[in-house]
C-alpha cells in the first residue's frame, strides 16, 4: 500500500502489456495476516526446478531472513505472504515472519528485534515512513542487507533496496478508464487515506487527473483500519447522502473499494455511480462480477508473484548477483466487462489470461526460478 519519494540510484522496470482484451487486464494489492512467526522451509515448494546448483550462502544450512510486516485488511497480504514463503523454501531460506497488524509501535519493536537477531537479511513489507526510516538506517549500518516493499523512505536513508508496485502506472490506467467512461467536467469523489506510501502516490495521480479533466471533487473521505472495508461504509454513506449526483468514486485500495461498493448499494445508486479501485483478489473479483456491481474497473498486480519476487531479489543480493537500488512492479488494467465476458473469477484465471503477471523474468537466475 504506502509512498513518499524512494531513493532510486537506478530502476529496474518491468513493463506489462496493457492492451484491452488481448493483454486483458489489470490486477493487484492489500490484505492482512495474523502477527506470527513461521519457518517457510516447512512449506513444500511447488515452483519449477532450478537448473544450476545454489551458490553460497544457500548451498548449506537454511539462510535466516527476517520478514517484518505491517499488513492491512483483506486477501492481498495473505497472497503476498504465501508467495514469499514458497520462494523462500525454494531458495533454502528460513523465513521468520512478524506482523504488526497496523500497530506502528509493534512494527518498530519487531524490526529492532530483527536487527538484534542479526539475520542474513531483512525484508520490510509495508509500514509508516517515520516508524521505518530510522530502523532501516540502523539495519544498514549494522551491515544487514535490507529490502523494503511499499515503504517510502527519505533521501537520507540509503543502502537498501526499494521495491514497490508502480502505483503511478496503476492509478493512470484505472483513472484513464474512468475518464473514458464518464467524460470531463463531472462530479467525483475520492475515498482514501494519507500517510501510506502507495495511497499517497496514487493520490498524486488523482489530483493531476482531476485538474487535467476539469473534474469537480465534491468529497474526500476514508481511512485504513483493522476493518477497512466495514469502517469506510458509514463514511461513504454520509458523503453520498450529501452528494447523490456524483458520477464516479476513486477508491485506490481494494479493501476501501469494497466498502465504497456496499455504501453505493445501500443508497441504491449502483446504476448512477461508477466505482474505480486498485488491487485485486478472488473476493474482489466476485464483487466486481456480481450483477449490477458499480465496481467497473481496477488496476493491479498479482501479490503472490510480488512477494516471491521480493524474496528472490534479496536472495540474489546475498549471492552477490544483484547490484541495483530498486525494483518496480507495474500492473495491468482489469475491467468488469472483460471479467464478465471471459467468465474470469479467480486471480489464477487472470494470470493465465496475462502470463506476464507471473514475473518469470524478474529477479530470477538459473539457480533461482520463480517458485510462486
Amino acid at each position: 500500500m504506502p509512498i513518499t519519494n524512494h531513493i532510486r540510484r537506478s530502476r529496474r522496470t518491468m513493463l506489462f502489456a496493457t492492451s484491452a482484451v488481448a493483454a486483458l487486464l489489470a490486477v493487484a494489492s492489500c490484505s492482512q495476516s495474523d502477527s506470527t512467526e513461521s519457518d517457510a522451509s516447512s512449506s513444500p515448494s511447488t515452483g519449477p526446478t532450478a537448473s544450476a546448483p545454489r551458490p553460497k550462502p544457500f548451498d548449506a544450512s537454511p539462510v535466516t531472513v527476517a520478514l517484518v510486516r505491517q499488513s492491512g485488511a483483506g486477501d492481498y497480504f495473505e497472497a503476498w505472504g504465501q508467495g514469499a514463503q514458497k520462494q523462500a523454501t525454494a531458495a533454502n531460506i528460513k523465513l521468520t515472519i512478524t506482523d504488526a497488524r497496523n500497530d506502528n509501535a509493534k512494527q518498530a519493536s519487531d524490526l529492532q528485534q530483527a536487527i538484534d537477531a542479526k539475520p542474513a537479511a531483512i525484508i520490510v513489507d509495508h509500514g509508516q515512513t517515520d516508524t521505518i526510516a530510522p530502523l532501516v538506517k540502523k539495519a544498514v549500518a549494522a551491515g544487514i542487507p535490507t529490502i523494503v516493499y511499499d515503504v517510502a523512505l527519505p533521501a537520507d536513508v540509503t543502502g537498501y533496496i526499494a521495491t514497490s508496485q508502480s502505483d503511478e502506472s496503476l492509478a493512470e490506467q484505472v483513472l484513464g478508464q474512468m475518464i473514458k467512461d464518464i467524460g470531463q467536467g463531472q462530479k467525483v469523489g475520492l475515498v482514501s487515506a494519507t500517510g501510506f506510501a502507495p495511497l499517497d502516490r496514487r493520490g498524486a495521480v488523482w489530483k493531476k487527473v482531476v485538474a487535467d479533466n476539469k473534474l469537480q471533487q465534491v468529497f474526500f473521505t476514508g481511512k485504513v483500519t483493522e476493518s477497512t472495508a466495514t469502517d469506510n461504509i458509514p463514511l461513504v454513506d454520509a458523503a453520498l447522502k450529501q452528494h447523490p449526483d456524483v458520477k464516479a468514486i476513486f477508491a485506490p485500495y481494494d479493501e476501501i473499494t469494497k466498502g465504497v461498493v456496499q455504501a453505493v448499494k445501500q443508497n441504491n445508486l449502483q446504476d448512477k455511480v461508477k466505482v474505480y479501485g486498485i488491487d485485486i483478489s478472488n473476493a474482489d473479483l466476485q464483487v466486481m462480477t456480481e450483477s449490477g456491481s458499480p465496481w467497473v474497473a481496477t488496476a493491479a498486480t498479482d501479490p503472490g508473484q510480488i512477494g516471491a519476487a521480493v524474496v528472490r531479489t534479496i536472495a540474489l543480493k546475498l549471492a552477490g548477483q544483484f547490484n541495483e537500488a530498486s525494483v518496480q512492479f507495474p500492473g495491468v488494467l482489469i475491467t468488469q466487462k472483460v471479467l464478465q465476458d471471459q467468465k474470469i473469477t479467480t486471480v489464477g484465471d487472470v494470470v493465465k489470461a496475462e502470463p506476464k503477471l507471473k514475473l518469470d523474468t524478474t529477479s530470477v537466475a538459473d539457480w533461482l526460478p520463480n517458485a510462486a
